[in-house]
C-alpha cells in the first residue's frame, strides 16, 4: 500500500531550521483550548513531531507557555506499613520529571 503524502501544514524533515510561522502552525494544530482562555499541548504530541520537537519546545518557552505543574513526588506516601515512611527520593524514583503538558498564557491566539 503506498504511503499518503504529508498534510500541507507539515513541513518535511530536512536539515534546515523550521520557521516561526511553521512552528506556530504546528502548535495551533496540536494544542487545544481550555475553558480558562488558555491552550494546552501534550508533551507526547510535541515529541511525535520528531526532528522539530526541540524547536517547538524552544518556541513554547519563548512564547511564555509554561509546563504543567507536577505533583510533588517527594511527599510522604503514608506513615504506616513496611514502606510507609519512604520517600520517592530515597528510592531513587524522584528526579527531574518531564511535564505532561504545556499551558499558554490566557488569551493566546496561537
Amino acid at each position: 500500500m503506498p504511503l499518503s503524502p504529508l498534510p500541507t501544514d507539515v513541513a518535511p524533515m530536512t536539515g534546515t531550521q523550521t520557521s516561526d510561522e511553521e512552528i506556530r502552525a504546528v502548535v495551533a494544530r496540536l494544542s487545544r483550548p481550555e475553558g480558562s482562555g488558555r491552550r494546552t499541548i501534550e508533551h507526547a504530541a510535541i515529541m511525535a513531531e520528531g526532528g522539530r520537537s526541540a524547536a517547538i519546545l524552544e518556541w513554547l518557552a519563548d512564547a511564555a507557555w509554561v509546563p504543567e505543574k507536577l505533583p510533588d513526588t517527594t511527599a510522604q506516601r503514608g506513615s504506616s506499613g513496611l514502606h510507609g515512611m519512604r520517600r520517592e527520593t530515597v528510592r531513587g524514583g524522584a528526579g527531574p520529571a518531564t511535564p505532561r503538558r504545556y499551558v499558554s498564557q490566557p488569551r493566546d491566539d496561537t
